[in-house]
């Protein structure tokens, strides 16, 4: 009882105090505010959007327990999850932030995952798609392609080991233990994929449409989360409590060699990933090692923004948050460690006639590459596609609630 009126006072104070600093600061706020609905409607939402509509109808459709049959005897002995586990697995890694949540909720409404096993994947499904770690943050931020390889190694790497981590969190129920020991062919899985389209018999129409509406209310609520703490962000450096966190975190850092200009970024980089890599790049007393290994933390840990997002999608299913905070903080140190693991055979190794850090070099991933170019036309084309986006979602709620009045 005592914790619960602690939690409530707690609460009620830091709503207060946001109203506040909102009427203190209200063009620093309105900037910022700003800043994540730019972020929101040029990239997450026309990057998102079509990977959440093609898995909602792929999971209609039975593909996904087609593709869950084969891939049993992988993902079963590897992280202790069903096949179906792959799907969503290569569809987090492919769309980035917080496509991994919404498939696993939607495969533990389905019945296809326990909550155990739901647990297990949404801890290592999460991750940084490959555009962002390319195009934003190494091209971006570091105008260095090349450090992107040695980013992405060992933010998925990490995210590997986070996933053979987690295997050993929770006790599995019988049947789980009897399904494990069958052997699945071609022929199981297409009959899965026949029976899972039989059950649900929605016409293509109305799959269409039900993917397009969950789709886009699912991104709404990701724009409301980066846009909330992006000014969180901006009103916690005003209200120098971003400063006087980052006291505490350069004892840290000293301890283990780091500058400590590098404690701003690290703080803004748990609220808000994008504000934080950007910082950690700017910051001109570190090495280019140290830098990437705080980068590295920060994509791994995500952000408080991401993992508001992930609990709010999360707390629709009975699927628990804390394993998946865990797994965060894991990734974290697990990617940090592999960047200083593979800096001397991978980054060093192939750039060893390293140019300064303000040349870029044309390349697979530099500029005038196609990543660098889909990043940018991302940006120009990103808002109409949100734009058109929202315009089919309004025409299909009110042809719905048109239907229910009739």
């Amino acid at each position: 009882m005592f914790r619960s009126k602690v939690k409530t006072l707690f609460l009620s104070l830091s709503v207060t105090i946001l109203a506040v600093s909102l009427i203190s600061y209200p063009q620093e706020s309105f900037d910022a505010s700003i800043r994540g609905l730019n972020m929101w409607w040029e990239i997450v939402f026309p990057s998102l959007l079509p990977f959440f509509i093609v898995s909602e109808m792929l999971i209609g459709f039975g593909v996904v327990k087609f593709i869950g049959v084969l891939l049993e005897p992988l993902m079963r002995p590897l992280f202790k999850v069903p096949g179906v586990g792959g799907f969503v697995w290569a569809m987090g890694m492919a769309s980035g932030f917080p496509a991994g949540a919404k498939f696993t909720a939607r495969l533990r409404q389905e019945g296809h995952l326990t909550q155990i096993e739901a647990e297990r994947l949404v801890s290592f499904t999460n991750s940084s798609n490959p555009l962002f770690i390319f195009g934003a943050v190494s091209v971006g931020f570091f105008y260095n392609p090349h450090l992107g390889v040695l980013l992405a190694l060992s933010h998925y790497l990490g995210n590997i080991c986070v996933g053979l981590l987690m295997r050993f969190y929770g006790k599995e129920s019988p049947e789980v233990a009897s399904e494990k020991r069958k052997k699945f062919k071609v022929r199981s899985a297409l009959s899965a994929l026949h029976q899972t389209r039989l059950k649900d018999n929605r016409p293509i129409g109305k799959l269409l449409g039900d993917a397009v509406n969950s789709s886009i209310q699912t991104l709404l609520m990701v724009g409301g989360f980066i846009i909330l703490f992006s000014v969180i962000n901006k009103l916690l450096y005003h209200l120098h409590i971003t400063a006087t966190l980052a006291k505490a975190v350069e004892v840290i850092l000293s301890s283990i060699s780091f500058p400590e200009m590098l404690s701003i970024p690290f703080i803004s980089g748990l609220f808000e990933i994008t504000l934080g890599s950007q910082l950690t790049s700017q910051v001109q007393d570190a090495t280019l090692l140290q830098k990437a290994m705080m980068t590295s933390f920060i994509l791994g840990f995500s952000g408080f923004s991401v993992q508001a997002q992930v609990a709010s999608i999360l707390a629709q299913t009975d699927i628990r948050f804390q394993p998946f905070f865990i797994a965060r903080i894991l990734q974290g140190i697990f990617a940090s460690l592999f960047a200083l693991i593979l800096w001397k055979p991978i980054y060093m190794r192939f750039n060893s006639n390293e140019q300064p850090s303000n040349a870029l070099p044309v390349s697979f991933f530099g500029q005038g590459s196609w990543a660098d170019h889909f990043y940018h036309k991302m940006i120009e084309i990103g808002p109409l596609i949100t734009i058109l986006s929202l315009m089919v979602y309004v025409l299909l709620l009110f042809a719905r609630l048109k239907n229910q009045k009739s």
